[in-house]
């Protein structure tokens, strides 16, 4: 385990590094790949805590695979021929149910009770943001 962390310090470190000196780099640069590589570092300097915090605190993953779970049913019902896409209003209500549906699983709510509970009370909500 301390091995992890000194390699992840190290990498933290390198990342850091490596922005200061883009941003030195192409500070005084006028190509479009000058001013968007100084954007980029700008942006990772400003949010480097965010960006790196896979490699400071443990609890947090460090894969995308939670992200690729949420995109796949949506990327099924793309492909699928006949689908509930075929105007703006169908997409919308594509997301908004599996928006529900994915908000609700992460939560620990079953899916067919939040969508019951969605079609006649209304949208399942996390207690922190229900309506006073």
């Amino acid at each position: 385990m301390a091995d992890l962390l000194i390699w992840a310090n190290k990498i933290a470190t390198a990342a850091r590094a490596a922005v200061a000196k883009g941003i030195t780099g192409d500070q005084h640069k006028r190509s479009n790949t000058a001013k968007e590589g100084l954007r980029l570092a700008r942006r990772f300097r400003d949010h480097q805590d965010m960006i790196l915090r896979f490699a400071t605190d443990l609890a947090v993953g460090f894969t995308s695979n939670q992200a690729e779970r949420d995109v796949r049913p949506g990327k099924v019902q793309q492909r699928t021929p006949g689908g509930c896409w075929r105007t703006l209003d169908g997409l919308a209500g594509f997301a908004i149910v599996q928006s529900c549906l994915s908000t609700a699983a992460k939560w620990g709510i079953d899916a067919l009770d939040a969508l019951t509970q969605l079609f006649t009370d209304g949208p399942w909500l996390p207690t922190a943001i229900r309506p006073g």
